[in-house]
């Protein structure tokens, strides 16, 4: 997969997505947004992939925003259908894709970049990270699901602190709040980030997407989260890697999953 603002590396099993516009700080913008959606959707179907890392580019950002010029003379309704359509084509597919989505914050990730991180299952961000939501120095709140996922994570005061007085956080701050699992040095943050999702990949792919599945259901208004796990457990004994897994317990060896 060649494409012109993101790069794909593929280290089986996982896969990194790096957002590569340097000269923005990269900056997310509708070209990039449909290129991340054309790439995870890929990746999803490759059974040889079980995780994916989402990165940026240098040492200074993550993703430092949206790309204002894009929307800058956008109307009400051009305003609504550009968060409608990236929550679709983005933040909400990489939130409810089946595979393990992590997020190696590598510097500045505000806005837009700090909604696509939230998205992700979990967040690993290096020691020089800062995060912050600044949409209401330019007027407009977040609109790829920020109001929604940071109360979810880090409460709901703390979330009406960072949106309403745009300050940014730290990585330490970030990490005390929950909304990062881990600060390391920069230079180790992808080493660090492979080695976590390589323990993720050893386990039932299977399991794995219904779990996510099964989290994400309690946050999702008018579905009961309990019954939905009760659903995929059962789910799961249908599985050949239920099969395979049981059986190599019993027979004291290392299990084989094939994520079927």
């Amino acid at each position: 997969m060649e494409f012109e603002n993101i790069l794909v590396e593929r280290e089986e099993p996982l896969a990194i997505l790096t957002i590569n516009r340097p000269s923005k700080l990269n900056a997310l913008n509708k070209a990039t947004i449909e290129e991340l959606h054309q790439a995870l959707k890929v990746l999803e179907k490759d059974n040889s992939i079980r995780v994916i890392i989402i990165t940026g580019s240098g040492e200074k950002a993550f993703i430092a925003g949206a790309d204002i010029s894009e929307f800058a003379s956008f109307s009400l309704s051009e305003g609504s259908q550009l968060a409608a359509k990236g929550q679709e084509l983005l933040f909400d597919f990489v939130q409810n894709i089946s595979k393990p989505v992590i997020a190696a914050i590598n510097g500045f990730a505000l806005g837009g970049g700090l909604e696509l991180a939230m998205a992700a299952d979990f967040r690993i961000a290096s020691d020089n990270a800062k995060m912050g939501l600044p949409e209401v120095t330019l007027g407009v709140i977040p609109g790829y699901g920020g109001t929604q996922r940071l109360p979810q994570l880090v409460g709901k005061g703390r979330a009406m602190e960072m949106i309403l007085t745009a300050n940014m956080i730290d990585a330490e701050t970030a990490k005390s709040y929950g909304l990062v699992n881990h600060v390391v040095p920069q230079q180790q943050l992808l080493h660090f980030t492979k080695e976590i999702a390589l323990k993720i990949a050893k386990n039932s792919p299977s399991a794995i997407g219904k779990a996510i599945k099964a989290i994400n259901a309690n946050f999702k208004d008018g579905v009961n989260g309990f019954h939905e796990e009760i659903k995929a457990f059962g789910e799961c004994f249908a599985t050949e890697d239920f099969k395979e897994g049981t059986t190599a317990f019993l027979e004291k060896r290392k299990a084989d999953f094939k994520g079927l």
